[in-house]
């Protein structure tokens, strides 16, 4: 079986998070031992960030036994229909990241509702990736990705 890793679980070790980093790194390493861990290019583009080179970043990722595997037009197309429900249907809630459920935000000054895009077509390549190449996604995101890509396996 194939997992694919989210960014954020790999910033939670990477960055320290004092809240997620022990989890994270307990559920990368379980999940490591028994299947092939994998990232997208979007996942593979956002953690470069936080490397000075690229050879640290490939040093780091094979060190903890993960593999870059490119989109397919499969996984572009299951990214592209989600994004396109989710740009349809956004309205003016926000969307909880953990349990899926929306809230409407008001100015606390003058009551007007606060209009806000909670995600970018990132975070849809990276659901249409897993789904496609994995079928399993390990990720702190499980509201969002519950909502926007249901046959997902979330882990």
């Amino acid at each position: 079986m194939t997992v694919s890793v989210d960014t954020n679980i790999l910033f939670d070790i990477l960055l320290p998070d004092p809240q997620y980093m022990k989890k994270s790194l307990a559920n990368l390493k379980l999940h490591g031992k028994k299947h092939r861990l994998i990232i997208s290019e979007t996942v593979y583009a956002e953690l470069a960030s936080q490397f000075h080179d690229k050879k640290t970043l490939n040093d780091f990722i094979s060190d903890i036994e993960i593999y870059l595997v490119n989109s397919s037009p499969e996984a572009l197309w299951y990214a592209a229909e989600a994004w396109k429900s989710y740009t349809q249907n956004r309205g003016s809630e926000f969307l909880c990241p953990k349990c899926g459920k929306s809230h409407v935000l008001n100015c606390s000054d003058c009551g007007v509702a606060i209009f806000s895009r909670q995600h970018i077509i990132s975070d849809f390549l990276i659901g249409g990736h897993a789904l496609a190449h994995a079928g399993t996604l390990l990720t702190r995101d499980r509201g969002y990705y519950n909502r926007y890509f249901p046959e997902l396996k979330l882990a």
